[in-house]
C-alpha cells in the first residue's frame, strides 16, 4: 500500500490542527503534499503539509488530483466516510 497517494485520509499530527483528519489532494515533491479538510468537514484549510506531519490511515477515497473540496465532500459522501472525517482524533503528545 503506497502510503502518500492522491486520495489517501491521514491525520494531521503537527502543528495547529493536529488530530483533524485530511485527505491528500496532490503531491507536491517528496517532502510536501496538497490536503484539505475540507475546511466545511473537518476544520483542515486547504494547504501545503509536510508529509512527515501526516500519518496516513488504511482509508482511500477515489478522487482526481486537484480535485475541488465539493468533490471530495460528494467522493466522502460516496464512500460513506463523511461522518468519520468530522470526528478528530485525539493527537499523541510527541
Amino acid at each position: 500500500m503506497p502510503a502518500i497517494e492522491v486520495g489517501r485520509i491521514c491525520v494531521k499530527i503537527a502543528g495547529r490542527e493536529a488530530g483533524r483528519k485530511c485527505v491528500i489532494v496532490d503531491i507536491l515533491d517528496k517532502n510536501f503534499v496538497l490536503v484539505t479538510g475540507p475546511q466545511k468537514v473537518s476544520g483542515v484549510r486547504r494547504r501545503r503539509a509536510n508529509i512527515s506531519h501526516l500519518e496516513p490511515t488504511p482509508d482511500k477515497i477515489e478522487i482526481k488530483r486537484g480535485a475541488t473540496d465539493e468533490e471530495i465532500i460528494e467522493a466522502l459522501e460516496k464512500s460513506g466516510k463523511l461522518e468519520e472525517m468530522k470526528q478528530m482524533i485525539k493527537p499523541a503528545l510527541a
